[in-house]
This record gives structure tokens, sequence and C-alpha cells, in this order.
């Protein structure tokens, strides 16, 4: 049974940059560069049959256009007990559309609406044993986040391994982006 979800690649010359800021978290379980990616959608364990209607699916969104990504901060998920660092995506009415698709086409093809809410971002660590004075220390010694640019010019249907997170990540299919 595959894992899947979809989402867009993060550029190799923008995953570079993110992973400057790597090291001097201990505890932290850095993600390899080339597993960065926004997730849209969680789709979890499926069946041969299931993932042939979603790839199905996905195809009917192929009029979504391409539009700019921006990475604006760093941040953390978990609060007092810190679970993952990850870059924060600048909220875009694009973005928020062709997740919201994926949405309707997944329920469409008998997946159960997704229970938590949409927060876009590209995992750079998973954090296990971190305190959160030490992921606030960590903020403040990186310093400034430039914001990073680059276009979403397709999405991705992926797949990983279930129960280790963080990848690898193979790619099932991708859909392109109009220009």
């Amino acid at each position: 049974m595959p894992r899947l979800f979809t989402g867009l690649e993060v550029p190799a010359d923008i995953g570079f940059r993110l992973s400057l800021k790597r090291g001097g978290l201990i505890g932290a379980r850095w993600i390899d560069v080339e597993n960065y990616h926004i997730t849209l959608r969680f789709i979890g364990d499926v069946d041969g049959q299931t993932a042939d209607d979603v790839a199905g699916e996905l195809d009917r969104l192929s009029n979504a256009l391409r539009f700019t990504i921006r990475l604006t901060h760093l941040g953390i998920f978990g609060g007092d007990k810190p679970r993952s660092l990850y870059a924060g995506v600048e909220p875009s009415d694009a973005l928020t559309r062709l997740q919201a698709a994926h949405e309707r086409v997944l329920q469409r093809a008998g997946l159960a609406p997704e229970g938590r809410k949409f927060v876009p971002h590209v995992t750079l660590a998973r954090l296990k044993g971190v305190s959160s004075a030490d992921v606030a220390h960590f903020l403040a010694e990186t310093g400034r986040f430039d914001p990073l640019e680059f276009t979403a010019s397709r999405f991705i249907l992926f797949s990983s391994r279930g129960s280790v997170g963080g990848g690898p990540y193979v790619i099932e299919q991708s859909y392109p982006l109009a220009a």
C-alpha cells in the first residue's frame, strides 16, 4: 500500500539556501535537502485502486496557473513541546485555491476530508527531546530570515515510506501548472 501526499517541490537553489540554516540545534533530525517540499494534502496509506483514482482526479487540476511562493520566516510546530522546525510560506490566494482544489478532488476520489488546517511550510527538521528554550535560542541565533521566492510550475503526487517521516520521497506523478 503506498503512502501518498501531494505537494510542491522546492527548487534546488532555494533548498540550498534553506540548508544553510542547518546545525546548532542538538536533537534535531535535519531533513535532506532533496526532500524539501510544501505539502498540499496528506492522503495516507491507500490501496492501488484508490491511488489510481487519486492520480486521475488530480488530472482535473490541469487548468491551475503557476504562481510565486515566498518563504518568509522560520517557525516551530509544537509550542512548549517542539515537534518540527519549518520555513513558513507567505499566504497567497493562488496557493489557497490550489490547496482547496486538491481537497475537493481528493474527496471526490473517496478520501475523508483533511482534519487539519492548511499551514503551508517547508519542514527543515524533526525535533525530539528538544526544549522550547533551545529552539528559542536557535531562532534568536539564526538571525534574520531573508525571504526566498520561487515559481511553482507543477505539483507532485509523492509517495513515502510509512512511519518514518522526512523521506525519502518518490515522485509518482507530476502535474504541470499553466503558464
